[in-house]
């Protein structure tokens, strides 16, 4: 049976979602957010992967936000929460998939290039 995939937004919805389904593709969004002096608000955090990880939720980041950017200052914003939710997937062993890779070995490259291990770029990928 296909996983239905979800669009998430805030970390609030993102945990309603989490805790209300299993089995889900939930899309974490990474535009039009207010970051915090210390941290970047990219959706995710330690707890939201601890419970995604228990419902075997996959977390999936859709390119199209950062390939649509056009400000160079917006899309270094969206660029530095993606790499933070990376982090995080990476720490707790979360599924992973890459929506909308236009080309799969640039798209392969850029999660390497973010410190992504190569088993898990390749899989986050296909």
């Amino acid at each position: 049976m296909p996983q239905q995939t979800i669009q998430g937004s805030s970390i609030e919805e993102n945990r309603k979602l989490i805790e209300k389904n299993k089995n889900i593709i939930l899309v974490l969004s990474h535009t039009d957010k207010k970051d915090k002096l210390k941290q970047r608000d990219s959706g995710l955090n330690q707890v939201l992967c601890s419970l995604a990880k228990q419902r075997n939720i996959v977390l999936a980041i859709d390119l199209e936000e950062l390939l649509k950017e056009k400000d160079r200052k917006e899309k270094a914003k969206i660029l530095s929460r993606i790499l933070q939710n990376l982090r995080l997937i990476k720490k707790f062993k979360n599924q992973f998939k890459l929506l909308n890779p236009r080309n799969k070995s640039q798209a392969f490259s850029l999660l390497i290039s973010l410190g992504f291990p190569t088993n898990l770029a390749k899989e986050a990928i296909n």
